[in-house]
């Protein structure tokens, strides 16, 4: 640093360390403020458990996305103009399809590293989808969307939708016959709204299916609205984040007391980049090695050869599922419009199963009355009630998911397909109570084992005779730690209902009461002060 004097008296100093390099990375910083920034970001802590990883594996197959993705739109034609295909797949030589079909074709077979990176874009688009659901499930059964974290489960329940309209659009893209088969059902399911439904499809399609334009659109939301949408929410996503920090676990820091996690900079930020190379290195494994949406095989789109075993992909496969479900005949012509209700019931159905998902935080909060800050999260069996509507909606979620398939199993396991549907529908509208009623019991029953291994610890398996001749076997108690992590000490109760200004009870009062009675009918009193000090006393 150099000190130089003006005519005027002023002393300037000018910082020189660092030559060229120093002097713009002064230039930049001063006027950015970047190494503030820098410096705030890095001392965040990130907490060190193998479950936050599944957030890093979405965003890490997210940028594989991006990379291959941009590789792929230098060759691909976004056209439905019918052409001859001459390229290097000799099956196909000749054959009239479209100029994507052809453009995808070319990817595969005559373009270098095309087919590489065709399958590396399909199957990080594949663990993009299911690391969001991972991540959103760990986030709900552990508590973590409860205040001040509301919106950030709005945000990331956004870009599960979003990643998965991604994932239909791009696998449309290539006109084969699987994903016409998938537009098929689209437009049938669209025509199928009342009033609108026509119009829409027209609208979408440019035409009669399959229309001229559909081809150009998707790849317009593809490549440019659908990834904007994401980028965007992701960066709210990680500001909410830095905002609100980390959620922990209880217990966490057992063998060091101030540590739940370990700052970014420096050794978080090599730990995320090894981290990322892992995830690349494992999705080019696979791009590698196992086929995906070999097109080839399926040929151009062409109605007439459909027939069992055509699948979407899996993440679509819930929506799939939804339209088998339904008896056949719940149509009536009214008004001078068919009204569809075997299209209908599955779209108003999955609409409300989406909607509900999305406002739950918001649902539990005004049911329980919490109002408080959570920033430990809870352990799954000591929120009974929450994980079971938790397994009750992931098992709706795989009935409808399995039943996409019900043509599969039927034909591989040699069942008719009538006995498939009739038995995937009592797993859809019976299997969410089962799973409500088993996953409720089965976290009463570990709170209890929990509360007993707090009070009278562990079974050492040591045998001792006392000085009367009683034969008892020592337990080895739980140290502070251990007992903060096995019990919840938070014990939650029904609201009260009171009167309001006007001394009534309302009914949406009542309602509030009795979903909050039935959501803490069930519950283990937590082990209170005068019962650890006894057990204490008779371990002594």
């Amino acid at each position: 640093m150099s000190i130089t004097k003006t005519t005027t008296g002023v002393v300037e100093t000018t910082k020189t360390s660092g030559g060229f390099t120093g002097a713009a990375a002064n230039y930049i910083d001063e006027r950015t403020s970047i190494s503030t920034a820098v410096k705030e970001l890095g001392r965040k802590i990130f907490p060190d458990h193998w479950s936050f990883l599944l957030g890093e594996v979405a965003l890490y197959s997210f940028v594989i996305i991006l990379l291959s993705g941009t590789f792929l739109t230098f060759f691909f034609s976004a056209s439905m103009a019918p052409v001859h295909y001459e390229g290097s797949y000799v099956p196909l030589k000749g054959v009239e399809m479209s100029a994507a079909m052809s453009s995808s074709l070319n990817i595969s077979f005559d373009i270098r590293g095309g087919l590489l990176m065709r399958q590396v874009h399909h199957w990080a688009a594949l663990l993009f989808v299911a690391s969001i659901g991972l991540h959103m499930l760990r986030i709900y059964f552990t508590g973590a969307f409860r205040k001040p974290r509301e919106l950030n489960w709005v945000i990331g329940f956004i870009l599960f939708i979003l990643a998965m309209a991604e994932g239909f659009t791009g696998y449309s893209l290539p006109d084969d016959l699987l994903s016409g088969n998938g537009l098929r059902i689209i437009d049938g399911m669209v025509k199928g709204i009342p009033l609108i439904g026509t119009w829409i499809s027209f609208l979408l399609f440019g035409g009669e299916f399959p229309g001229e334009a559909i081809v150009g659109r998707l790849y317009s939301l593809h490549i440019l609205l659908l990834p904007a949408i994401i980028i965007a929410l992701i960066a709210m996503h990680l500001l909410f984040v830095v905002v609100h920090k980390h959620t922990q676990y209880p217990g966490a820091g057992r063998t060091n007391k101030n540590v739940v996690g370990y700052p970014v900079l420096p050794v978080y930020a090599a730990k995320a980049g090894g981290f990322f190379f892992i995830v690349f290195g494992v999705v080019m494994l696979m791009a590698s090695l196992f086929t995906i949406n070999p097109i080839w095989n399926y040929g151009p789109y062409d109605p007439s050869p459909v027939s069992a075993g055509t699948q979407p992909d899996w993440y679509i496969g819930f929506a799939d599922g939804a339209l088998r479900l339904i008896p056949p005949g719940l149509e009536f012509v009214w008004l001078d419009r068919t009204w569809s209700f075997n299209i209908l019931i599955p779209l108003v159905s999955l609409g409300l199963f989406i909607l509900v998902v999305l406002i739950y935080p918001f649902i539990e909060a005004w049911v329980t009355g919490d109002k408080r800050e959570h920033h430990i999260l809870d352990r799954p069996r000591n929120a009974p009630t929450r994980t079971a509507i938790g397994a009750a909606g992931v098992t709706f979620y795989a009935a409808l998911w399995s039943t996409a398939s019900s043509d599969i199993i039927a034909t591989h396991f040699h069942v008719t397909m009538e006995g498939v549907i009739h038995a995937c529908q009592f797993a859809t509208i019976v299997g969410p109570f089962i799973a409500f009623f088993v996953a409720k019991r089965v976290c009463l029953a570990l709170q209890k084992k929990d509360r007993e291994i707090v009070l009278h610890g562990y079974e050492s398996g040591r045998i001792v005779r006392l000085p009367g001749g009683e034969y008892i076997e020592v337990h080895q108690p739980v140290d502070e730690y251990e007992r903060w992590k096995l019990v919840s000490y938070s014990d939650y109760k029904p609201l009260m209902i009171r009167p309001n200004d006007q001394g009534k009870i309302t009914t949406g009062q009542r309602l509030r009461g009795g979903l909050s009675r039935w959501f803490f009918e069930d519950r283990i009193v937590p082990v209170t002060t005068t019962e650890l000090e006894q057990s204490h006393g008779d371990h002594h």
